[in-house]
């Protein structure tokens, strides 16, 4: 199916809706990556419908939908790093649907356009070791495993992560 693609900034009458998709991404997703258990734990810490809607209104931390024929279908969230020229990916994420026909790509081409508005050249992000899909998908983009990661997150819970890199022409 042709779907016409429509990539902007998250309103916040939609922050309910982006919090249902997570949920629903997540789900489908992560078992047997992390437990029932802490995708639970980390949908309610991170899709906080509060703490999104702050999120909006900061100036060095944005959140991109991806619309396909009008339905909201993937995200991204992203914000300047502490190291310089920087930006971090701290979400992106697709539904099943809309996996592997090049929106991954679309949403990090459009990450990479707001990296130019910024002076940055740098991108990273942290996913998880086990993440095997997701790992991949970013050596596609040109990402490179950098170093790893294992934090403490609360509820008993731990992240075991791989730090990945791109350098971005801008």
């Amino acid at each position: 199916m042709n779907k016409t693609a429509e990539i902007r900034a998250l309103r916040e009458s939609e922050v309910a809706l982006l919090a249902a998709l997570a949920g629903e991404i997540w789900r489908a997703h992560y078992p047997g990556i992390i437990s029932a258990a802490q995708i639970e734990y980390m949908l309610d810490e991170r899709y906080d419908e509060a703490l999104i809607c702050n999120e909006l209104k900061r100036r060095d931390l944005w959140w991109d939908v991806l619309l396909l024929n009008g339905q909201m279908s993937g995200y991204t969230s992203y914000f300047l790093a502490d190291a310089p020229d920087t930006i971090k990916i701290d979400k992106l994420y697709l539904h099943p649907r809309a996996q592997r026909l090049g929106y991954g790509g679309q949403l990090m081409d459009h990450i990479a356009s707001r990296m130019a508005a910024q002076g940055c050249k740098r991108l990273t992000l942290a996913v998880n070791r086990q993440n095997k899909t997701a790992i991949a998908a970013y050596r596609r983009h040109g990402f490179v495993i950098t170093n790893t990661s294992l934090k403490k997150i609360g509820g008993g819970f731990w992240m075991d992560d791989y730090i990945m890199t791109k350098t971005v022409l801008v």
